[in-house]
């Protein structure tokens, strides 16, 4: 298994970043991060930040921004060119979810959203939650209706909650193969109520998740949603694991 670029959802480390975001950006960039996928820029421009990306040796790998459509397409575009990433990500929320039709109309708004940035160079994908994989409808994973709805959309797969919501991480990963070009790895009791915890400090199997990963697979975005212990310290210890195992490859 190659080691794959390590990314980290600046979304993990919000609370810092919200006091002072180029801080936070340097102290990521010294745990060896190579790329970061944004949630947000925290008050300064697109350009702003791509100065400081490029000043401290980082890239974008992603963003996670509002589902595009015809009338933000543009906005959506040229921030992507300026900050350099070409993975534009959304999602729904748990009640799109909670009938057949409901999924189906999920499909049809990521349909139409993937088409809004077609032929930009920008491509859309979405990103999961349990609860995709926790309802089924005619005997498939909820998930896999809104995607088969959608074939212009990519999947970001958020591999901790594949699990919390039942279904086998591994398996998923090895089915949507390269049309899962980023991968959320995040560890823990696997429970929705509890915290997690820094990568391998939790119960996800990662040998079999990642080494279920397509040679196409371009990101391993780490994100912590919420953590007992020091954000800081477990996005940076969740580096070390993922580097230190084999899994990732980071900036040193």
């Amino acid at each position: 298994m190659k080691p794959i670029p390590i990314s980290i959802q600046l979304y993990s480390v919000r609370e810092e970043a919200k006091a002072n975001f180029p801080a936070v950006l340097k102290r990521i960039a010294k745990m060896g991060y190579v790329g970061v996928e944004f949630a947000g820029l925290h008050g300064l421009s697109p350009k702003e930040v791509r100065a400081i990306l490029d000043d401290l040796g980082l890239v974008a790998s992603s963003t996670h921004g509002p589902m595009p459509n015809e009338s933000n397409a543009a906005e959506v575009i040229e921030t992507a060119n300026i900050l350099g990433y070409t993975r534009h990500i959304s999602g729904f929320g748990r009640d799109q979810f909670a009938t057949k039709e409901k999924t189906l109309e999920a499909g049809a708004i990521a349909k139409k959203a993937a088409e809004a940035l077609k032929g930009s160079g920008v491509t859309f994908g979405l990103h999961n939650h349990d609860f995709e994989f926790s309802s089924r409808y005619d005997g498939k994973y909820a998930h896999e209706l809104m995607m088969a709805a959608a074939p212009g959309a990519f999947a970001e797969l958020d591999t901790y909650w594949i699990k919390v919501g039942g279904a086998d991480p591994a398996a998923i990963v090895r089915q949507y193969g390269a049309r899962a070009p980023l991968l959320h790895i995040k560890d823990g009791p696997c429970t929705r109520e509890q915290a997690m915890t820094a990568v391998g400090k939790g119960i996800m199997p990662w040998k079999d998740v990642i080494g279920a990963a397509s040679p196409a697979t371009e990101w391993l975005v780490v994100e912590l949603d919420r953590c007992d212990t020091d954000m800081m310290e477990a996005v940076a210890e969740s580096c070390r694991y993922l580097v230190a195992n084999g899994f990732a490859k980071g900036a040193r």
